[in-house]
């Protein structure tokens, strides 16, 4: 007589702020959750430190049996959507955060990483939550992000990347990193040429936004 299958057990695991002993770890998981990324684009343990020490509120950690297999990393900004073209580099200081304002109205979200292994247990949701949480806190506007497009590279000479992101939206093509998004609130708000350094996406990105429904403006 056979017996069903167990379903694999969910590990425990702990949703943190960013600590510097974790730093080193940290970039390895880079690495390895971004092997299409240029380089330069890649954030590393110095800048993570950065991070801890302008911002720990808004840096996250997972951490399984103490080790980190998924980050969630950005800063404060205040942004001009009248002119929102932008690239990583730019915007992340090449990974230093040093645009950060502790008074800006938007949360800008440099990163989400969650290790290979990891991938079906919602460390994104809630990595996306801890980020809500914190603007939520800190009565931000709410938060900003470029969104990548891996799967742009199956549909590259069929459709142009407005076409795919278009179609992305509508539900017609589940886009592993901007579906997962939009499932979580965000919307797109347009599209943002040379981005990032991504054979994938053509460089291209997505302009996404999640907008703060607890928001209370500043009394004059």
């Amino acid at each position: 007589m056979t017996t069903p299958d167990k379903q694999p057990e969910v590990p425990n695991i702990e949703i943190i702020n960013i600590r510097p002993r974790y730093i080193y770890q940290l970039e390895k998981l880079q690495r390895l959750c971004f092997p299409t990324l240029g380089d330069g684009e890649l954030i590393r343990a110095a800048h993570y430190l950065n991070h801890y020490e302008i911002f720990p509120e808004g840096n996250f950690i997972a951490l399984h049996d103490d080790r980190p297999v998924g980050a969630g990393s950005g800063f404060l900004i205040d942004f001009d959507f009248a002119h929102p073209d932008h690239n990583f580099n730019e915007m992340l200081d090449g990974g230093w955060f040093s645009h950060h304002d502790p008074n800006g109205d938007w949360y800008y979200g440099a990163d989400i990483s969650i290790h290979p292994d990891y991938r079906a247990y919602g460390l994104g949701r809630r990595l996306y939550d801890a980020r809500k949480s914190a603007v939520r806190m800190l009565n931000k506007r709410g938060i900003i992000a470029g969104g990548l497009l891996p799967g742009y590279v199956r549909y590259r000479g069929i459709l142009t990347v407005h076409e795919y992101t278009e179609q992305v939206v509508a539900g017609k093509i589940w886009d592993a990193t901007l579906s997962f998004q939009i499932k979580n609130g965000f919307q797109v708000r347009g599209m943002l040429e040379d981005y990032i350094e991504d054979y994938s996406s053509d460089n291209w990105a997505a302009l996404i936004v999640w907008e703060n429904p607890d928001y209370q403006p500043s009394l004059p």
